[in-house]
């Protein structure tokens, strides 16, 4: 289950990342990088 969470969160924050080549906040930024870090860290965790 954790790396479904994982995988769901990576890709939400890749998302993320797309979306902020507009203008965008740096809490935006922030937690997309947040979001890839802990969903490649879930998914990845063996």
């Amino acid at each position: 289950m954790s790396r479904l969470i994982g995988f769901i969160l990576f890709w939400t924050g890749v998302g993320m990342i797309i979306k902020c080549i507009l203008p965008t906040r740096l809490s935006i930024v922030l937690v997309a990088v947040l979001c890839i870090i802990v969903g490649y860290n879930l998914f990845c965790r063996c």
